[in-house]
């Protein structure tokens, strides 16, 4: 019953035909503050599901933002992880809620944030182990946003770093990873075939150029990618309605870059 109620979970997360996914996490708050964007929620979420984003994530105490009680549905993923950049050590990532409380609030699936080659990743892996058995326990999808990101990592986009990232969140039995993109379709590769669970983008830091954000949406596709996870470069566009759409015309439809530019510029 627990393996139907997760297929049953993950279609409202990501498009059952393509199997491919448009999310956009929305969890900065706790992070970086009310950052431009974010300041809104209600607002927010609702351009993003306008757009056509099959899910946001974001975290317990704003899930009541995103019932809007009007406009589009949209699949909720609710964050567990925690950490600030006023930490001394803002890398750390600690448990701040549970799959039980996360059920209970209406989550469609749950996320978690690990980063490797930091000095509390033994920690960060054991909550990792827990909340991976819950989640199965509950038939609940896991989204688990991992990387390569500490005092041991010289590059955190490099291949090498990257794929090991990707088939640890493999190995502890999460439904979808997110990475970061390595910055070719060639290494993209290499990060997606060691993995044999979905893969799907990170988007960073805020971008000053378009082309080069769907440019990366594409790379990662066209290496067997299985979506994005992109926040800043989403919520904080001009139009971050018209940016999802752009993303979702590469991801489930597979248009190309220039056409996708086409959609974002209203053409």
């Amino acid at each position: 019953m627990t393996y139907l109620g997760k297929r049953i979970r993950i279609e409202r997360i990501q498009d059952r035909d393509t199997g491919r996914t448009v999310i956009v996490p929305m969890d900065h708050g706790i992070s970086m503050g009310p950052i431009d964007g974010l300041k809104n929620m209600k607002d927010a979420i609702h351009k993003v599901a306008e757009g056509g984003a099959n899910a946001i994530v974001e975290h317990k105490g704003l899930v009541g933002e995103g019932h809007r009680e009007g406009g589009k549905d949209i699949g909720l993923i609710i964050h567990l992880s925690a950490s600030t950049s006023l930490s001394p050590y803002p890398n750390v990532k600690t448990l701040v809620c549970t799959v039980e409380e996360a059920i209970k609030l209406g989550a469609d699936a749950v996320s978690i944030h690990v980063n490797l080659g930091n000095g509390q990743e033994k920690e960060m892996l054991h909550d990792f182990g827990r909340v991976s058995n819950e989640a199965r326990i509950w038939g609940l999808p896991l989204l688990a946003m991992i990387y390569p990101r500490g005092e041991k990592i010289k590059n955190e986009y490099d291949v090498n770093a990257v794929k090991h990232a990707a088939r640890v969140g493999d190995e502890m039995g999460a439904d979808i990873v997110k990475v970061s993109y390595t910055g070719s379709v060639e290494t993209f590769k290499e990060v997606v075939s060691g993995c044999s669970v979905p893969v799907v983008i990170a988007g960073g830091p805020k971008m000053d150029s378009d082309h080069e954000i769907l440019e990366m949406v594409k790379g990662s596709i066209d290496a067997g990618g299985k979506g994005v996870s992109i926040g800043r470069n989403v919520f904080q566009h001009k139009d971050p309605t018209r940016m999802v759409r752009a993303i979702s015309a590469i991801v489930h439809q597979g248009s190309n870059v220039e056409d996708a530019l086409k959609i974002l510029n209203g053409e």
